[in-house]
Formats: C-alpha cells, structure tokens, sequence
C-alpha cells in the first residue's frame, strides 16, 4: 500500500463536498501536470490511502483521510469546452490526462496544518514542506503517514 496526499482549495472542492457524495466516493479530476498525473497512471492503486488536504486557504491542512478506489482513468473535463479542465489539444483516442476515485474514510477532528508540519523535525523530508513543491498530488512515506495521524491524535 502507498500513501499520498492530494490537495484541493476548499471552496473548490472540500472535503465535506465528498461527504456528501453518493456512497461518499467521487472522482479526482483536473489534475493538469504530467508529474501528479503519472503518480495516479503509474503508482496509485486500489486500496492506497490519501490525506485530504485544504489548500490554498486561510490556513492550509491535512484535513481527514480518503481511500483510492481504482485506477486511473481518463479525465472527462479535457474534452468538455465548458469545463475549466477543457484541453482541446488532448487527443480522444489517447487522453492526456487522468483522474482516480475516491472514498471518504474520515475526517480528522484535530487538523494538521502545514505551519504545525514544518515545524515538525520529523517531517523535514516531506515533500510538501519543502519549498518549490506545488504539486496537487504527492507521495507521502510510511513514516510520514504516522507520524501526520499522531499528530491529528488519530493513532
């Protein structure tokens, strides 16, 4: 099993928006770099846990926990005109881009903001503390994975 953590700007898509999901499960999309989209075709599988993570926001967090429901597959929004994700040089018969499922596992009543990670000497290796890294989707290690559910007081 692997472990990641996907962003996304809570007023875009939070995470009580995949609460209220049928069957609390929804599809990943708009993810428009060929890094984050190589993660979900290549390393993401069934089973792999996420953190939730609200972005760009007043104070950005790890905000609860989703599962990966299946593979990727490809991302209906590039061929939609009216779609912000619309990519009208992304080819029908090979698409560029991809989107996973997933399932809502929890929320966490103690978030773990990205202030409370840095200031973490544990995770000082993590990649989203590190400076330049912008990805919406990012590995998260074994340690790192625990270490984020002690600190959100889940363990």
């Amino acid at each position: 099993m692997s472990y990641w953590l996907m962003k996304s700007e809570p007023e875009t898509y939070s995470i009580d928006d995949l609460v209220a999901q049928p069957r609390k499960t929804d599809h990943w999309d708009g993810i428009r770099n060929y890094q984050a989209r190589n993660f979900m075709r290549d390393q993401m599988v069934k089973g792999d846990l996420a953190f939730f993570y609200h972005s760009n926001c007043a104070e950005p967090a790890v905000v609860g926990m989703m599962e990966i429901v299946g593979k990727a597959y490809p991302d209906h929004t590039q061929f939609d005109s009216q779609e912000k994700y619309f990519d009208p040089d992304s080819p029908s018969d090979n698409p560029r881009w991809l989107m996973v499922d997933v399932r809502f596992r929890r929320k966490f009543s103690n978030i773990v903001t990205l202030r409370a990670m840095k200031a973490e000497k544990r995770l000082s290796d993590m990649r989203l503390v590190q400076r330049g890294n912008r990805l919406s989707i990012l590995p998260v290690s074994d340690r790192e994975w625990r270490h984020i559910l002690k600190m959100a007081g889940e363990v």
